[in-house]
């Protein structure tokens, strides 16, 4: 799956070691050096190549990385969805989600 929500690891770091990964491996795809990836993504050589080796970096230079690569789609469904557990769950949303006016009493 390519899918970026999709991780079959449980903690944050696991996560961030994966999309690290994922980066990496795109960019050795496009024949990109870590150098060119970092100039193209407009931030700092030394930031890129931490991020590679610590998977550590800002959210902002993370959505620069995947607009350089133009993966920045991927992010639009972070967070996007939510992932209901049954009928009711869906049903008790609904009910939230309805707005009423008050009454002129």
């Amino acid at each position: 799956m390519n899918n970026i929500l999709s991780f079959s690891v449980e903690s944050p770091t696991e996560i961030a070691i994966q999309i690290a990964t994922r980066v990496k491996a795109r960019r050795l795809e496009l024949n990109l050096t870590q150098e060119g990836l970092a100039s193209r993504a407009g931030i700092k050589f030394a930031t890129y190549r931490r991020f590679e080796q610590t998977a550590e970096i800002s959210l902002r230079g993370l959505l620069q990385i995947g607009f350089a690569l133009n993966m920045l789609s991927d992010f639009d469904e972070l967070f996007a969805r939510k992932q209901y557990q049954s009928l009711d769950d869906v049903l008790r949303q609904q009910n939230v989600n309805r707005k009423r006016g008050k009454k002129n009493e």
